[in-house]
């Protein structure tokens, strides 16, 4: 408890470092539409089967919470939502910025590293442009793309277990606005996803994916089976997952083997241990998986986090 409480007294001050940077959502009404949307599909929502670690049981009834508030708006101001989604002031991330900087494709990565002001995000304090947590996600591209030798922006189809509030389906938008996009998460998440989407002027849909509505948020994996099968012939099709799959019960892990066969490249990360998961244990399994399909898998770290790593794989 004492400890939970200095590294909210730690993420406050650090916040308060950007506040001459702050840019105050207001309520307008194309707001409160879209934010009784929004309360009506969460209304009348009864979860079933609660497949969830007790950090992310918390978690969605604070996010409950919050849809059935009204009161959205600024979300990305809130405790609870940075610490589970969203990195910023930390001095760490200078080095990733420096990588960025020194990197032949600069111009590209300042492009994506621009930050909006859709949910009053903390902007980074020594290069206000930007976010800390658009920093750290782009930072997760930019490995990938180092490894795989191809450019991110050739993707043509995206699936991302655990999008966090929408923010990497954003950024692919950026890069490449013909890819399509493909999030699995809880159903209170896709809500807020679909809300920080739509504010951002995107047409995301939960049951939709084609030239219309080019990103998808389910919490279906019929659906999503259905989905990843009608694209499962594609030849540039990225999986992502970061520290989500890793704080998945491992019972619920296993319904989704069926996407490690399906894509060749992969770029996920993961703390060494979860609760009471040995992850390094599980991950090595996908690699030995990935290995057996001809595939080049590998382990590095994670910079500047200790005991995270990626696993990133290609064909």
């Amino acid at each position: 408890m004492i400890l939970s409480m200095l590294r909210e007294i730690q993420r406050k001050i650090r916040s308060k470092l950007s506040f001459f940077y702050e840019n105050k959502e207001i309520i307008t009404k194309k707001e409160s539409i879209l934010v009784k949307k929004i309360y009506h599909l969460a209304k009348n929502f009864e979860e079933k089967d609660v497949n969830k670690k007790k950090t992310h049981i918390i978690f969605s009834k604070k996010v409950f919470k919050l849809i059935l508030s009204k009161n959205l708006i600024n979300f990305l101001q809130m405790s609870f939502i940075q610490q589970m989604f969203f990195v910023h002031n930390r001095l760490f991330l200078v080095s990733y910025l420096l990588e960025f900087a020194n990197s032949p494709r600069w111009l590209f990565w300042k492009k994506i590293i621009q930050e909006n002001n859709v949910g009053n995000p903390v902007r980074f304090f020594l290069y206000p442009k930007t976010s800390g947590n658009k920093i750290f996600q782009t930072y997760h591209l930019k490995t990938f793309e180092d490894f795989s030798k191809i450019k991110i922006n050739n993707f043509e189809t995206i699936y991302e277990f655990g999008g966090g509030f929408g923010n990497l389906a954003l950024t692919f938008h950026n890069i490449n606005k013909k890819s399509k996009y493909i999030i699995f998460d809880t159903f209170e998440v896709n809500l807020l996803q679909y809300y920080y989407l739509k504010k951002n002027n995107l047409n995301p849909s939960f049951k939709k994916l084609d030239n219309k509505n080019k990103i998808l948020l389910t919490n279906s994996i019929n659906l999503l089976k259905k989905k990843i099968k009608f694209i499962k012939s594609q030849k540039n099709k990225l999986f992502i997952a970061n520290w989500s799959l890793s704080e998945t019960p491992l019972d619920f892990r296993k319904k989704f083997n069926f996407i490690i066969d399906a894509f060749d490249y992969q770029l996920i990360s993961f703390q060494k241990n979860f609760e009471d998961i040995d992850n390094l244990k599980y991950f090595k399994k996908i690699q030995k998986r990935n290995i057996q399909l001809k595939r080049k898998s590998i382990f590095i770290p994670v910079k500047k986090i200790k005991n995270n790593f990626y696993l990133l794989c290609k064909k």
